[in-house]
């Protein structure tokens, strides 16, 4: 009666099953993708955005006070300087981001080896 195979799989050549599944699927996993890595043209597209952006802001804020308020230069050039500092900023916060996600990236590439 022992000889006889059970209807019950055994557990042990489950396992070992699954791990090799495992491990395949880790093979045939696709890499990343390339577009989830910024380009350079894209870096200094956001940058120029950013500081246009950080112009107009300013422009607009100042031309509306100045309207409002009847001193049609002074606001004007005010924000507009206000908008460029803070698009200046920006842009240098967008940099030191880019720089950390590269080193980080070699970092990671270099302990990889």
């Amino acid at each position: 009666m022992s000889s006889d195979p059970s209807d019950e799989p055994d557990p042990e050549r489950l396992k070992q099953l699954e791990k090799r599944i495992r491990e395949v699927k880790k093979t045939l996993e696709p890499g990343p993708r390339a577009d989830e890595h910024y380009s350079q043209a894209n870096i200094a597209w956001r940058m120029v955005i950013e500081m246009v952006s950080g112009l107009g802001i300013g422009f607009g804020i100042g031309y509306g006070l100045d309207v409002l308020f009847g001193t049609i230069p002074l606001f004007l050039v005010l924000f507009t300087f206000l908008g460029l500092a803070a698009g200046v900023r920006v842009m240098l916060r967008t940099a030191r981001e880019v720089e950390a996600d590269r080193l980080a990236e070699q970092s990671a590439r270099e302990e990889g080896k």
